[in-house]
């Protein structure tokens, strides 16, 4: 099984690029993450619909084949640590990728939003979303070591 990042921006700080490595490097092969940027929406006077219409198209063409999506939104469901070891624990079973997409500053269209298996919500507060790339890879990095049994998640 192989996991996904989607993520609309690319040109990160080296902080977050850090950051984001030293989770990803943590995962083990048989559940590596992948990281895809998708450049900003370049039309400086664009409406924010087009700007959202143009990511979401953009994001759409990047899912890997076969992949189901996990939308990040703060409009998903919460879920604990341990229900994102569940998730996973069953996803690892099924054998299929899986790809978390982070849409643009502006979201992402209903077409879009529709294609999405499952939404989650890391918080009900608003990230930068470099920031967001850090805490979605150490959350599946830290819902991995549940499942293999590593003294990192604490209860």
């Amino acid at each position: 099984m192989k996991l996904h990042i989607l993520s609309v921006g690319q040109r990160m700080p080296a902080w977050v690029t850090q950051a984001y490595g030293e989770y990803a490097k943590r995962m083990p092969r048989e559940m590596t993450v992948n990281l895809i940027e998708i450049p900003n929406a370049k039309g400086a006077n664009w409406a924010a619909e087009r700007i959202i219409q143009d990511e979401s198209e953009r994001l759409l063409k990047a899912i890997p084949k076969n992949a189901s999506i996990v939308l990040l939104d703060v409009k998903g469901q919460s879920w604990s640590t341990e229900k994102l070891a569940e998730k996973m624990s069953d996803w690892r079973q099924s054998g299929q990728d899986w790809v978390f997409v982070i849409g643009g500053a502006n979201g992402v269209s209903s077409e879009f939003r529709a294609q999405a298996a499952l939404r989650w919500s890391l918080s009900e507060a608003t990230f930068p979303h470099p920031m967001v790339r850090i805490i979605l890879v150490e959350q599946l990095y830290r819902a991995w070591t549940i499942l293999s049994g590593h003294p990192y998640h604490r209860e």
